[in-house]
């Protein structure tokens, strides 16, 4: 499996891996399925993490590892989630989080950055060189996909967070494939958004009443 890292081509002045470049296709094809609110968005979101993390540890970025770890155990949870709660149709239901949810998601992904960020500044074996942003990255994943799995708008709004920190970051380590690839997540995302966002307004469907004088 050492072609993996081994180097594809090269853009810009700058060398793509064969991981990098496979991980964020794959990447890539998980959030057009979580756009179309498919099941399988998950399996191919783990399969992501798992190339970009060998492609990852080939670098210093422990953030960007951490991140793929939690791609994989948090697509694992999810694809539980969605198989066991789509609707008779077979599609997801989404919606727009609660207040409360919303200060949860937020207050928790701020403790968890400043936690993680005193971890990395207080123990050098950790090996990160951007303690803050690897931190932002990791734990900002994470609430991203808790925000899909349960089917919640701000999913979309975490990933554009999530991206404004780790594609710069990507490009700073030579992962070019990863950051060049930002400008298509970013029409997927909007795309999603779109889509999910309507979806919220679109009418539920109510049960059939029976009519006066009629037996069930």
């Amino acid at each position: 499996m050492n072609w993996l890292n081994s180097d594809a081509f090269t853009v810009l002045g700058q060398t793509v891996k064969w991981s990098d470049m496979i991980g964020n296709l794959f990447g890539l094809a998980g959030l057009a399925l979580g756009w179309r609110r498919s099941v399988w968005s998950w399996p191919v979101q783990l399969l992501s993490g798992a190339v970009l993390i060998a492609a990852y540890l080939a670098g210093d970025v422990p953030g960007l590892v951490g991140k793929q770890l939690i791609v994989i155990v948090t697509a694992a949870w999810g694809w539980t989630r969605w198989r066991n709660g789509r609707q008779s149709g077979g599609e997801i239901a989404v919606r727009f989080a609660t207040w409360p949810e919303r200060a949860a998601l937020v207050a928790g992904t701020a403790a968890g950055t400043g936690l993680l960020a005193w971890a990395f500044l207080t123990i050098p074996a950790l090996g990160s060189w951007s303690p803050w942003a690897d931190a932002y990255i990791f734990v900002g994943t994470l609430a991203a996909m808790v925000a899909q799995a349960r089917g919640w708008v701000e999913f979309w709004f975490a990933w554009i967070a999530v991206d404004a920190v780790g594609v710069p970051l990507a490009f700073n380590t030579g992962y070019t494939f990863s950051g060049l690839t930002y400008s298509v997540y970013f029409v997927l995302v909007l795309l999603g958004l779109r889509s999910w966002w309507l979806r919220t307004r679109a009418p539920r469907p109510t049960s059939p009443t029976v009519p006066q004088g009629a037996t069930a």
